[in-house]
């Protein structure tokens, strides 16, 4: 996979939040960024440029067969667009997320965060496609869950 050349200049917010045809507060957006942010840093991948956008299952589903070819639900799709600094964008169903909090017993927003992380851990080279990898990443994410909490 070819990337693209980045700019010499960081931009100003490197992390932004979006919402596509879902709406929800998201209280604290700045707090979260810096979180974001410090999950990078302390995998050794600084945070260039995250764009997360919330939308509904329906449209992240779509995203899902367009550009993956999967034709399913799903509650996060990760598109990087470097190997060597967190430059990607996040596309997250506000639906699954809330699913699945009720699902696993947990307010949104801790549901929300997991799934967050979940995403930066894949733009910072972590998979989870084979158990082996499925166990790191939750490790991982419970590990800045718990950061996140402090």
């Amino acid at each position: 996979m070819q990337f693209p050349e980045l700019p010499l200049d960081t931009p100003e917010d490197p992390v932004n939040f979006y919402w596509e045809d879902v709406a929800f507060d998201l209280p604290n957006a700045a707090s979260l960024a810096t979180w974001l942010e410090q999950v990078a840093t302390a995998e050794s991948k600084p945070l260039f440029d995250l764009q997360v956008v919330f939308c509904s299952d329906e449209h992240l589903r779509q995203i899902n067969v367009e550009h993956l070819d999967h034709d399913y639900y799903t509650d996060i799709i990760t598109f990087p667009y470097a190997e060597d600094v967190v430059h990607g964008d996040l596309f997250i169903s506000a639906d699954r997320v809330r699913d699945n909090a009720a699902t696993q017993g947990v307010a949104f927003e801790q549901e929300l965060a997991r799934v967050m992380a979940h995403g930066v851990l894949h733009l910072c080279g972590y998979g989870d496609k084979s158990p082996e990898e499925v166990v790191i990443m939750r490790a991982k994410e419970d590990h800045y869950l718990q950061m996140l909490n402090q």
